[in-house]
Order: C-alpha cells, then sequence, then structure tokens
C-alpha cells in the first residue's frame, strides 16, 4: 500500500509537470494601440523554438507548454520591431497584458507568405501586407495593388466595379457606401475577404460581388483622417474627411465628402438620322455643353459594443446635391435646313435618411442581423429645349417635374453554424416606397408604390478540400401607378463550388440565375416630347429579364507572385434595350422594350507581384465576345480591354502609374467604348501624419475623358464623338492627413504588467 501511494504521488507530479502553463496576452501597434492580427509568437528554450502561435484578429494570442523553467517569448510581424520577453519559471498560467511594437522606420524585402493571401469558402482572403500598406495613400490605392480578380479601381473616379456593376461593401460587418470604404485609412485594414459572386443575402440589392472589410481594432481615443484633391489647371475638387472618437463600447463618427465640377469644354459631334415609311431626316449636330455639379454628403454615425456579442450601429445621411447642364448646339438638318438649340437642365436633391443596424451573436452557433432604413427624398428637375429656325421661328420642349419620395428598407437575416463545417442562413427583405411625381407642363401628378419582398434560404458545406455553396429565394414584387398595375413573382438561385487543391492552387465553378424586374420609371406610360423628331415614353408591358451566369475560374499564388484565370458566359432573354420607332407624322416614339437575347463571353487573365524591393506590379486583361438579337436584326462583337498598375516605394516616396485600356460594349443595337483614363502620381510621407501628392492624368491626350458610340438602328442610326477637353493633361494636387490620439489614453500602458436614392421619374 505504502508502494501504491507513492507511485501515485510521482504520477500526480509528472502530470502537472506535462500539463505546464497557459501563456496569454494581447499585441497593439505602439503608434495607434490598433491590434496587430496574424503576428506570430514564439517560445524559445536554449535556442530552439518549443511552442508557437499566432494573435487572432482582435491581437490576442494564447501558447501552451509544458516548459516551467525560464524561456524567452519573442512576438514578431512584418513592418513592425520584434520584441522579446522573458518568462520567469513557474507553474501558473501567465497573463502577459497588452505587448506594443513599433513600426519600423524603413521596410526591408518581406516575404507573401501563404497567409497573407487565402482562399476560404470559396471567397479570397487577403491580409495586406505592409509593403502595400506603406505605398498606398488611400484605401482605393492599395486596392489597386491587392490581386482581387474582377475588381476594378478607378483612380480617378475614386470607384470600384466588380464585372462592370457596383460590389456590395461591408465595413465591420455594416452594409456601407462607396463613401465610407474611400474615408478608410489604408493602415486600418486589418483583413479583406472577396468574392465576385454576389451573396444570397444581398442578391436582390443589383449589386455585383462583395467586399468585406475588417478593420483593426481601437482601444480608446481618437482618429482623424482627411483626404483632398484639387486640379490646378480645371475646376475640380474631391474632399472625404473622416473624425472618430472611441470610448468604451462607444464610438462616434463624422462623415464629409464633397465634391465639385464646373467644366465648360465638353463636345459632342453627333451624326444620325431618323427614317421612316414615307419620312427621312438627316442630322449633323455639333454640340458645346458645359455643366457643373456640386454635391455634399454627410453622415453621423454612432456604434454601441457593450460586449463582443452585440454591436448596434445608427447612421444618419445627409446629401444634398446641385446640376447644372447646358447644350449649345449647331445642326444641319436636311429637312428645314440649319438652325441653333439650346438645352439647358438643373436638377436639385435632397435625400436624407436614418439607417439602425443590430448585430447579436447569442453563441459561437448563432446570430441575428436587423436593419432597418428610412428616407425621405425629394427631387426638382427642369429641363428645356428651344430650338431658333433660320425663320425666326422656334420652339420649346419642357419635360419639368417634381419628385418626393419615401421609403422603408427592413432586413432581417438569421446565421446558424451547424459545425465549423456546416452553415445555414436565411433571411427577409421588405421594401416599402410611396412616390409622388408632379409634371408642371400637365400638372399630371401620378403617384408611384413598391412593395419588393424576398425571401432566400442559404446552405454551406465544407467536404475535404471542397466547399459547395447553395442558396435559393423568391423575390415578390408589387409595383403600381395610376395607370397600370404590375405583380411579379420571381425565383433567385446559385449554385457555387470552391476547390482548394493546396498552399498554391483554388478553383472556383458556379451557377446563378437573377431576374431583373423593371422599374417603375421604366413602367410609367407618360409620353414628352424632347425634340422636333422625338417622343420619350415609359413601356407598360416590359417583360422580366431572365439572367444565367456561368464562371470557372483558378487561382495560383506563390511567394510574390498570383495569378488568376476566369471564363464567363452570360444569357439574358428579354434583355431590356432603347428602341425607336416610327409612329408617322413626321415624328418617332423612343422607348425601352425586350430583345430576344443577349449573350456575352468573358476571358480574364489577373498577375500580380508584389514587393521586389519597392515594386509592385498589377495587370488585367480581359477578352469580351457579344451576341445580341431582336425581331428583325442581329449583331457581334470581340473586344480586348484591360488595366495596368505599377509602383515603386523608396523611403517616404512613393511613384504610381495606372493605366486603362478602354474595351469596347455591345447592347442591343448600341456600341459604345469604355472611358479610358490614365495617371501618374507622385506621393511624399515626410512623417506619419501628411502625406503629399501630385497627379498628371489623361496624359499627352488633348482631348481628355472620351466616350465615343454608335447604333445599328435601321429607324435612328447614329455615330456620337463625345469628349471632356477639361480633363486632358490635367494635374492634381493632393493632401492627406491622418493622426491618432489613442497615445493620450494608454501612456500608463506603454510597460508590460509581468485592450436609398432611387427615383422613379423618366428624366430625359
Amino acid at each position: 500500500m505504502k508502494h501504491l501511494f507513492i507511485s501515485l504521488l510521482f504520477f500526480l507530479s509528472a502530470v502537472v509537470s506535462i500539463s505546464g502553463r497557459t501563456i496569454t496576452g494581447k499585441v497593439l501597434a505602439a503608434n495607434d494601440s490598433t491590434v496587430i492580427a496574424e503576428a506570430t509568437c514564439r517560445l524559445i528554450s536554449d535556442g530552439n523554438q518549443i511552442a508557437a502561435s499566432r494573435t487572432d484578429m482582435e491581437g490576442i494570442f494564447s501558447i501552451q507548454t509544458s516548459s516551467n523553467s525560464s524561456i524567452n517569448l519573442d512576438i514578431s510581424k512584418p513592418g513592425y520591431a520584434s520584441t522579446g520577453i522573458i518568462i520567469d519559471p513557474g507553474t501558473k498560467d501567465l497573463s502577459i497584458g497588452n505587448v506594443y511594437l513599433d513600426e519600423t522606420i524603413t521596410l526591408d524585402e518581406v516575404s507573401v507568405t501563404a497567409d497573407q493571401i487565402q482562399v476560404s469558402k470559396g471567397r479570397t482572403i487577403i491580409f495586406p501586407s505592409p509593403a502595400d500598406v506603406k505605398a498606398s495613400s488611400s484605401a482605393l490605392s492599395l486596392f489597386q495593388k491587392l490581386p482581387l480578380d474582377g475588381l476594378i479601381s478607378n483612380p480617378i473616379n475614386r470607384t470600384l466595379s466588380i464585372d462592370g456593376g457596383s460590389p456590395m461593401i461591408l465595413i465591420d460587418g455594416i452594409p456601407s457606401t462607396l463613401d465610407d470604404f474611400n474615408s478608410i485609412n489604408p493602415k486600418d485594414i486589418a483583413k479583406v475577404e472577396y468574392s465576385r459572386i454576389t451573396p444570397a443575402r444581398y442578391a436582390d440589392k443589383g449589386t455585383n460581388g462583395v467586399i468585406m472589410i475588417t478593420l483593426k481594432k481601437r482601444n480608446d481615443g481618437g482618429q482623424i483622417y482627411a483626404w483632398g484633391r484639387s486640379a490646378v489647371n480645371t475646376a475640380f475638387v474631391d474632399a472625404n474627411i473622416r473624425a472618430s472618437y472611441h470610448q468604451g463600447p462607444s464610438q462616434f463618427s463624422l462623415f464629409y465628402t464633397p465634391s465639385w465640377r464646373n467644366y465648360q469644354k465638353v463636345y459632342d459631334n453627333i451624326t444620325e438620322s431618323y427614317i421612316g415609311d414615307d419620312f427621312r431626316v438627316n442630322l449633323e449636330e455639333h454640340d458645346r455643353n458645359p455643366f457643373n455639379y456640386v454635391y455634399h454628403t454627410m453622415r453621423l454615425k454612432y456604434d454601441f459594443r457593450p460586449s463582443e456579442k452585440t454591436l448596434l450601429s445608427a447612421t444618419f445621411r445627409a446629401s444634398p446635391s446641385k446640376n447644372k447642364s447646358r447644350s449649345i448646339a449647331h445642326t444641319l438638318d436636311s429637312e428645314v435646313g440649319e438652325y441653333d438649340n439650346n438645352n439647358l437642365s438643373t436638377s436639385k436633391s435632397f435625400s436624407p435618411s436614418l439607417d439602425l443596424f443590430l448585430r447579436q451573436d447569442f453563441n459561437s452557433s448563432n446570430s441575428l442581423e436587423v436593419q432597418v432604413v428610412g428616407t425621405l427624398s425629394s427631387s426638382d428637375y427642369r429641363r428645356d429645349n428651344r430650338y431658333e429656325f433660320s425663320d425666326g421661328t422656334d420652339e420649346l420642349f419642357t419635360t419639368n417635374a417634381d419628385s418626393r419620395r419615401r421609403s422603408l428598407i427592413s432586413e432581417i437575416s438569421y446565421i446558424h453554424d451547424f459545425s465549423e463545417k456546416t452553415q445555414l442562413s436565411a433571411g427577409y427583405q421588405n421594401t416599402l416606397s410611396h412616390s409622388k411625381n408632379k409634371y408642371l407642363n400637365t400638372d399630371y401628378k401620378p403617384v408611384l408604390t413598391e412593395n419588393n419582398n424576398f425571401i432566400y434560404a442559404r446552405l454551406g458545406q465544407q467536404i475535404g478540400k471542397i466547399y459547395l455553396s447553395l442558396y435559393t429565394g423568391a423575390k415578390l414584387f408589387w409595383i403600381e401607378n395610376d395607370l397600370n398595375k404590375r405583380h411579379f413573382i420571381r425565383n433567385l438561385s446559385s449554385v457555387r463550388l470552391a476547390w482548394t487543391i493546396n498552399s498554391h492552387w483554388n478553383l472556383r465553378a458556379s451557377f446563378q440565375y437573377t431576374p431583373s424586374i423593371p422599374s417603375l420609371s421604366a413602367l410609367t406610360d407618360y409620353p414628352q416630347q424632347t425634340t422636333p423628331y422625338l417622343i420619350n415614353n415609359g413601356n407598360p408591358q416590359l417583360k422580366v429579364t431572365e439572367n444565367f451566369y456561368y464562371t470557372l475560374s483558378a487561382g495560383y499564388k506563390v511567394r510574390k507572385f498570383s495569378l488568376s484565370l476566369y471564363s464567363g458566359i452570360v444569357n439574358s432573354n428579354n434583355n431590356v434595350i432603347t428602341d425607336v420607332k416610327y409612329i408617322g407624322d413626321g415624328l418617332f416614339l423612343s422607348q425601352s422594350i425586350n430583345a430576344k437575347r443577349r449573350r456575352y463571353f468573358q476571358n480574364e487573365a489577373s498577375f500580380k507581384i508584389n514587393d521586389i524591393h519597392g515594386f509592385g506590379a498589377n495587370l488585367y486583361l480581359c477578352l469580351m465576345h457579344y451576341q445580341t438579337a431582336g425581331q428583325d436584326w442581329s449583331h457581334k462583337l470581340t473586344s480586348f480591354d484591360g488595366s495596368i498598375s505599377l509602383w515603386w516605394n523608396k523611403g517616404p516616396f512613393t511613384i504610381s502609374y495606372w493605366r486603362k485600356l478602354p474595351g469596347k460594349y455591345l447592347n442591343g443595337q448600341t456600341v459604345g467604348k469604355d472611358e479610358n483614363g490614365d495617371a501618374l502620381q507622385l506621393d511624399w510621407n515626410p512623417n506619419s501624419h501628411w502625406t503629399i501628392g501630385a497627379c498628371w492624368m489623361y496624359m499627352f491626350d488633348k482631348k481628355g475623358t472620351r466616350y465615343p458610340s454608335w447604333c445599328y438602328s435601321a429607324v435612328n442610326p447614329m455615330t456620337r464623338d463625345r469628349f471632356i477637353r477639361n480633363n486632358g493633361n490635367m494635374i492634381v494636387l493632393s493632401l492627406t492627413y491622418n493622426a491618432d490620439f489613442g497615445s493620450i489614453f494608454r501612456t500608463g500602458k506603454r510597460n508590460l504588467n509581468n485592450s436609398d436614392n432611387t427615383s422613379s421619374l423618366i428624366q430625359f
């Protein structure tokens, strides 16, 4: 018995020795107290690594070790100076507390590891490298450098697009706008999740793909980010300002985004004909179309997070805007001779809205999100088209209207994780709107109402290295005005398959069916004459467009190089196009109709290299083939387009070049060419707060922005050459300022202790 007791004591001592201890802590950036995710934490004993871990998205690490002797804790992250901490001998679990890393002054060559680019559940996940962040003065310039296939970042217009459409943007899980995105300091971005396939939840919002941005966690303190630019040789001003303050569970943010243009050198050269059974007129028109606009977007946001499981966000938006454009033209008319026409259009709008968002995580497997958005919008539109003929007579065509719209958008979404491999989500969305339009010429006051419902369910399943996603939904849409009612019930469905072959290769395939239901404005039957020959009207008989998408893509990454290949086919039945037909007495009717089909084939290749002694490049190439057909016509078009981004960073200087290779597109019988653009940018960071930039846009191009187009219609053939000369050889100066006041609130923590805009109007 005595020997058994001694044996048990030895056994228990061995168990205690083997169990060892757990060491935890939190890693933060020294300059602004933001968390540092994916930092490497290693335990070293006698020069050998005995355990290792990484910090999570909240900067927290936890390492278990069986050693009770004195050991070293080494914490490192590319772009930051590593630090070492001596852990004294002991057997108890130890909390290190907050560990602060200083940013390195100069960045040597940094290897792109598999951790910086991942593919998970069909999405591309990127942790922006310190080299890319250092070479970026804005979130948009950072996204130009990221290997996201199908994403186009335009630094001139400051826009993002995926396959020609606007993406759904979420920042920390909250639906956000492009202005919200442009207000982000690139240094605050911890992670980007990306997919060019729109998730089920947002399939009814008219967006292409999704961008989910996770920001670094903040301790108490304030932050200011201000960016502005202005051209020295034309009236061109943009700005984006954000100020935020974080204290405990609350964060207050103020956003302001103004934009102004006043362009006088805008030209249109048009040759067109109107051809009827017994009538034909040929027109040659040379226009100067000066325009100016100014808009202000202001947002006040409050985020309340009483715990890690609950988030309440409230955002008030107000966006007043004014637009004014003129057309001063001289026309050669084969029917009545020469005449001048002066067209003036103005509009004023104001759309205040309140957005409430709630996320509640009940546990690790169940979460609920609720969003409600209410909008009150007003829009006053005026357009006068005056034609002055050589015999002294004139004609005036006006399309003046006021619109008042109220809308309420509600959404609820529930997510349940059965396991790490299986997830089910379901949700319901509803849009109610009431629009009252007043056409001033006739005093016609139609009332337009909309009740749009969308119910969906999605299942995601991981099977080995393959991830399968299935969703289906029902769209129930009721709309009516004074003249007609339309009810639509349609299905939306998608199947996605992602195969992560190994750390270098991945394959993805998808099928998606999405109907496009005509808008209220497209269905409104209210004719308005806008020229001596043309009447515009809606079409109450429009059918739903049926869109079928088939895609296959492959991705490859190794060290500093990544490659993406993509191929897709899109079939659209009952595609909506603009058609012109002769109605007699020298008049023609322009309205939307359903063509038979539109089909296009899309093949892409994207290449990225990163941080070769400060140099990086991102190349996008695309080959498109279009086929369209109507009742008695068909057309084909093959087009090539692409873009290239180059950058080089050395110390405080970054030089970058972006160029877009515009391609053509075919819709119905109309061919157009995408907007051209290029920009050579030089940025200088004299310190951690300021960035001074100079940019040369539309280099060696006197015509500036160009928009050529032509139409093959047998009734209204047309060619148009439009260009904005104000943009040619434009020199733009920019200034960025960012300051973080977190250090004021953490001076005692520095040492280790052994934190709706839809319009219901037809506007011509």
